[in-house]
């Protein structure tokens, strides 16, 4: 979904924080209430400077790992990642060494510890990007991780001049810097970064994000061919980097992307993990037609949190059909809330 940009609401009351917990925390609720619920928390775990209201609405999303449903603790560690908040830096770590953990909730966890920035988590990052027995999913997030930790403290990123990015998320990897004066004409290049598997993934993901800019806003004379580009990363031999490509689409909400996203989504053969990211990205492309029935089909899918990603999807189709301002909302205000 993409991002627009809210005020700082210092006039948020301290009883806001409880009753999302409750909502987030209640197994009886309906998966897409929790979901609006979570993305409030994220606001208020979000705030800068922090707030009273930023340390009970860190911990109130960490109570909610307690979940059975993969979707939705995947969901609490990103959106702890995005906190910028070093609160969150021990739930995560949590999530990350629990072996018994779903291995999609354990690479988000990872994820988000590189999105904080915390190199006091660097040894046990390297320790799980070089183990044999990790899921590989793990390893590479890992890896990613550390790259974008070691980055974000090095003096090549002083130095570096980055594009002024359209969306607000603390992503996994900064855009690659964009020195050709023709933006249409680094797109080859950065495709060629993108599909290059002898490249670090970190690098990879940079190519990624670049590209991703290169197609915000949707009008942009390069934004076609930036989606075109992307969309071949659905044929990486890598799961993860598969599941951030959909992700990306996601933030864009880009027409171009529906075909391949489709098409994903379609794959039974396909990671679950790259389905349901598919899913949630048509989700945000809701008011396009014929979106919200495709997602009906896959209501019934084998697989849950591809069955539990098609109905947040579908609620977030339904927002965007209604026009409405934004995907969530804090009781008691009426006020709209980034996601």
């Amino acid at each position: 979904m993409a991002p627009s940009a809210i005020d700082t609401h210092t006039d948020i009351p301290d009883t806001t924080v409880a009753p999302l917990r409750k909502i987030l925390t209640s197994e009886t609720q309906p998966l897409a209430l929790r979901f609006r619920a979570l993305f409030s928390l994220k606001h208020l775990a979000s705030q800068s400077p922090p707030t009273s209201q930023t340390v009970p609405a860190i911990d109130a999303i960490a109570a909610a790992f307690t979940s059975p449903s993969a979707l939705l603790k995947h969901e609490l560690a990103y959106c702890l990642g995005q906190s910028g908040n070093g609160h969150a830096v021990a739930y995560l770590r949590a999530v990350l060494e629990d072996k018994k953990e779903d291995s999609m909730c354990r690479h988000e966890a990872a994820e988000a510890l590189g999105a904080l920035g915390d190199a006091g988590s660097l040894a046990l990052l390297k320790e799980l990007r070089d183990s044999a027995e990790e899921p590989k999913v793990v390893r590479e997030t890992c890896e990613i991780a550390v790259d974008r930790i070691e980055w974000e403290h090095s003096e090549a990123r002083q130095a570096e001049k980055l594009k002024k990015s359209d969306f607000t998320s603390i992503d996994p990897a900064p855009p690659l810097p964009q020195t050709d004066a023709s933006q249409k004409s680094s797109i080859p290049e950065l495709q060629a970064t993108l599909l290059d598997t002898s490249l670090p993934l970190f690098q990879r993901y940079r190519a990624m994000f670049a590209l991703r800019d290169l197609a915000s806003p949707p009008d942009l004379p390069t934004a076609v061919l930036a989606v075109q580009a992307l969309s071949r990363g659905f044929g990486d031999p890598s799961a993860l980097f598969r599941h951030e490509i959909a992700f990306v689409f996601g933030q864009l909400s880009h027409p171009a992307s529906i075909p391949s996203l489709v098409e994903t989504l379609s794959n039974t053969e396909e990671a679950s993990m790259v389905r349901h990211e598919a899913a949630e990205a048509l989700g945000s492309l809701g008011d396009e037609e014929g979106v919200e029935d495709i997602l009906k089909q896959f209501l019934d899918d084998p697989e849950q949190v591809v069955r539990d990603s098609v109905v947040v999807a579908l609620d977030m189709a339904e927002f965007e059909k209604n026009g409405e301002v934004e995907y969530a909302t804090i009781p008691g205000t009426g006020r709209p809330v980034e996601v």
